[in-house]
């Protein structure tokens, strides 16, 4: 077995770099570096909970379809990253406040979700438990 730790980051390429950093500061997310992201590495993004997401660029198509879990057609791939939330009335509250669409939800055994998307339509699930 593999003894790995913790998350070390999340990838996610975009491709408007100021609108999906204005988009992850509404979230809480704090803009720590930007390390080259014209020459496709990242804008490297830190929440205060210790989640770091690098943000890549740019992206060279505009693929708006984005095929993720929540259409027909399944690809391989990672679908979505999915955040513990402390409570989801408070985070539904945040996103209509916000402007930022919930695309989905689903309750399960303890747990409840809330979906939204990214500028580039990358799946955020929003998760709290009772």
């Amino acid at each position: 077995m593999l003894d790995i730790k913790s998350i070390n980051h999340v990838g996610i390429r975009v491709s408007d770099k100021l609108n999906s950093i204005l988009f992850y500061e509404k979230l809480g997310f704090q803009l720590i570096q930007d390390v080259g992201f014209d020459k496709g590495h990242p804008v490297i993004m830190k929440h205060q909970c210790g989640v770091v997401l690098n943000l890549l660029g740019p992206a060279t198509t505009s693929d708006r379809s984005n095929i993720l879990m929540d259409v027909d057609e399944k690809h391989p791939g990672y679908t979505h990253i999915a955040l513990t939330v402390s409570s989801l009335d408070d985070a539904s509250v945040f996103m209509n406040t916000n402007d930022i669409e919930i695309t989905g939800s689903f309750d399960f055994k303890n747990m409840s979700a809330i979906f939204i998307r990214d500028p580039d339509r990358n799946v955020i699930e929003l998760d709290a438990y009772t």
